[in-house]
C-alpha cells in the first residue's frame, strides 16, 4: 500500500512540528489537525485543519483521504480538572481511533508517556513489561494510560498501531519543559537525592523514533499493538540536566535542597488548599511532581533498538549546544 497523505494531530506543537518537518522532508503530503493556526506550518506547505479532538464529526471529516495518522496531540500538565484531561486525552483518542476505522486508515502511531507506568518509586532500567500502577496522583498519567490501552486494544487487521513513550522531550522551540525551568530559575531547589537518574530525549530523536515506527509498521504489521520506550539511551542526573538547561539560558545553577518527603507533604497541602478554594492556577508543588522529582526513572530501550532500529542520532551534548544557540538567538531577537 502506497502511503502519501499523512495527518498529524497537534502538528503545531513542539513534538508535532518536529515530526511534520521530517515528513515534509520525505516529500509526503502532510495535514495538521490542531486547535490553532500556525504560520510556520503554512510556510512548509502543510494543510491545516482547525478543530477539537473531542468533536468526533470534525475528526472523522479531517481524516478523509488520509493514509496514516500520528496522534501526538494531548493535554499535558500536572494540574487541572480531571474532566479536561479526560476530554482531550481519552475522548480525543477514542475519536481518532473511530476516524481511522471509518476512513479505512490502517496506520496509527500514538505518542504516549512513561508516566503511565510510574508507581511513585524508582524506575531503573525498566522495560515495556512494567505493569500499570493501581493508582495515579495526577490526571495526566491516568488519562494517558486509559488512552494507551484504547490504542493497544484497537490494534487489529483493520488498524495497525504502535505506541511510543518518549520521556522528557527537550530542545530548541521547547514550549514546556525548558521555559518552566528558566521561569522558575530563582526559586528552584533540588528535591531528593543528588544521584537520581532520568532519561530524556532530544526532540529530533523523538521525531525520528516516530518516523521509524511508521516505516517499520508498514514493513512488518506484526509489530502492531507494541509499546516502545524511547530516549537518549544515556541516563543522567536530573539535577545535572536542569543545571545544563540553566547554563544554556545563561543562568546560575540550582542552590538549596528539599527532601522528597518535605516536598510531598507540601504538595499535599497545596493541593488541598487549591481544591478547597477552587484556585485554577498550578500550585508551586503537587504530590505527583514531588514523587517525580525525588525518584529515578530511566528505561531499557532494547526493544526499540531491535524492532525499530532506533538509536539517538543527536547526543545530549550536541542537543544542549543547539538549545543554547537557539535561546541566545531568541534573546537577541527579543531585545
Amino acid at each position: 500500500m502506497e502511503i502519501k497523505n499523512i495527518l498529524v494531530t497537534g502538528g503545531g506543537g513542539f513534538l508535532g512540528k518536529a515530526i511534520v518537518k521530517k515528513l515534509v522532508a520525505k516529500n509526503l503530503t502532510v495535514t495538521s489537525f490542531s486547535r490553532n493556526f500556525y504560520p510556520e506550518l503554512e510556510n512548509m506547505g502543510v494543510c491545516q485543519i482547525q478543530g477539537d479532538l473531542a468533536d468526533k464529526n470534525a475528526v472523522v471529516k479531517a481524516f478523509e483521504k488520509i493514509d496514516a495518522v500520528f496522534h501526538v496531540a494531548a493535554k499535558a500538565g500536572i494540574w487541572g480538572p480531571f474532566q479536561e484531561f479526560f476530554r482531550a486525552n481519552v475522548t480525543g483518542t477514542e475519536n481518532v481511533i473511530s476516524a481511522c476505522l471509518e476512513n479505512s486508515i490502517q496506520q496509527l502511531i500514538y505518542t504516549s508517556s512513561p508516566s503511565v507506568v510510574f508507581d511513585e518509586y524508582d524506575m531503573e532500567n525498566v522495560d515495556e513489561s512494567t505493569p500499570y500502577p493501581k493508582k495515579y496522583l495526577a490526571p495526566y498519567p491516568k488519562t494517558k494510560a486509559i488512552a494507551e490501552k484504547l490504542i493497544q486494544a484497537a490494534a487489529s487487521k483493520d488498524l495497525h498501531t504502535i505506541i511510543l513513550r518518549p520521556h522528557l522531550i527537550w530542545g530548541p522551540e521547547d514550549n514546556h519543559l525548558f521555559p518552566r525551568i528558566v521561569k522558575r530559575a530563582n526559586k528552584l531547589k533540588r528535591i531528593g537525592r543528588k544521584d537520581d537518574m532520568v532519561d530524556t530525549i532530544y526532540v529530533d530523536n523523538a521525531a525520528d523514533a516516530h518516523l521509524l515506527a511508521f516505516e517499520k509498521l508498514l514493513e512488518n504489521p506484526l509489530l502492531s499493538g507494541n509499546i516502545y520506550f524511547v530516549s537518549q539511551d544515556a541516563p543522567i542526573s536530573k539535577w545535572e540536566m536542569v543545571n545544563a538547561f540553566l547554563e544554556a539560558a545563561g543562568l546560575s545553577p540550582i542552590k538549596g535542597h528539599v527532601s522528597g518527603k518535605t516536598a510531598y507533604v507540601a504538595g499535599l497541602i497545596f493541593e488541598s488548599v487549591y481544591k478547597l478554594f477552587k484556585i485554577k492556577k498550578e500550585p508551586p508543588m503537587t504530590r505527583f511532581a514531588a514523587k517525580e522529582l525525588a525518584t529515578s526513572h530511566w528505561f531499557n530501550i532494547s526493544r526499540a533498538k531491535k524492532d525499530l532500529g532506533y538509536y539517538p542520532k543527536v547526543s545530549t551534548q550536541e542537543g544542549l549546544l543547539r538549545l543554547k544557540q537557539w535561546f541566545s538567538t531568541l534573546e537577541k531577537n527579543n531585545e
